[in-house]
């Protein structure tokens, strides 16, 4: 079976939340007929800002209901990252699957990157969920977190199936760090024995930060399946299982994988 998936890579409106809803709702409906699942940067209603206070929403804001309507419209999961309001004072970075019947799943970012002092605004998230979609098990992943292949590991169960089939990773990763982009998307596929697909947004946000792209989708052999530039643009892949489950029978790795507890 196959899962056919979207990642729409854009140039964010920086704090600019209805242009954004504009801006991407646009591709999302385009690719909806397309696409089962439609994959959108991190922090794409107002770019990545350390400003929490001015661009957090609710979970009943517009933000999430904008998506909500959206999905249930155009008939697919729509998946990216918004900043929420947390229940501390600080606010979370919150990766949000939105199914066209409602359900919703979330994954706040594990690692914040404290260099520019995420981690003095925002919230660290403590859940690492699986999501169960068109025979796929997906791990959601947000910037950051693909430095931390600990947090990312794929995990063997008792009847010794790995935990995930398919990360998916939204990001606002700068342009001076692209080739780490590249390399770490790589690495992870390869070590964990699954799909990757990583979005990534392009141009200059309002801190005159310049993003590449290089948004991707990375085989379980690390194998790129497609690669964006750096401009705005949206593709289509269909990842397929079977391939997947034969490379694990003829490679199966994780028994080999050591044993550790991990502190979360």
């Amino acid at each position: 079976m196959s899962l056919r998936l979207a990642l729409i890579q854009a140039d964010t409106r920086w704090h600019d939340s209805r242009g954004n809803r504009e801006l991407y709702g646009t591709e999302v409906r385009r690719l909806a007929a397309q696409a089962d699942v439609l994959l959108l940067p991190e922090t794409f209603l107002s770019g990545f800002s350390n400003d929490a206070a001015a661009v957090a929403e609710g979970m009943d804001g517009e933000g999430i209901a904008w998506l909500k309507a959206l999905a249930a419209d155009c008939g697919v999961v729509i998946a990216g990252s918004l900043v929420i309001k947390g229940s501390d004072g600080r606010a979370v970075n919150r990766f949000v699957w939105m199914a066209p019947d409602g359900e919703l799943v979330i994954y706040d970012k594990r690692h914040l990157f404290r260099m520019a002092k995420e981690h003095e605004r925002y919230a660290p998230g403590e859940q690492r969920p699986i999501i169960e979609y068109k025979s796929f098990r997906i791990l959601p992943a947000v910037c950051y977190d693909l430095r931390f292949p600990v947090w990312l590991r794929n995990r063997v169960a008792e009847n010794g199936q790995l935990e995930y089939d398919l990360m998916l990773l939204v990001a606002n990763w700068p342009k001076p760090r692209r080739e780490h982009w590249r390399t770490l998307l790589r690495a992870r596929a390869i070590e964990n024995l699954a799909y990757v697909a990583a979005v990534n947004r392009v141009g200059t946000d309002g801190n005159q930060i310049d993003y590449a792209g290089d948004s991707a989708v990375i085989d379980f052999l690390g194998q790129p399946m497609v690669e964006l530039g750096s401009q705005p643009q949206s593709v289509v892949v269909a990842l397929d299982r079977a391939p997947l489950d034969a490379h694990r029978k003829r490679f199966p790795a994780q028994m080999d994988a050591d044993e550790f507890q991990a502190d979360w």
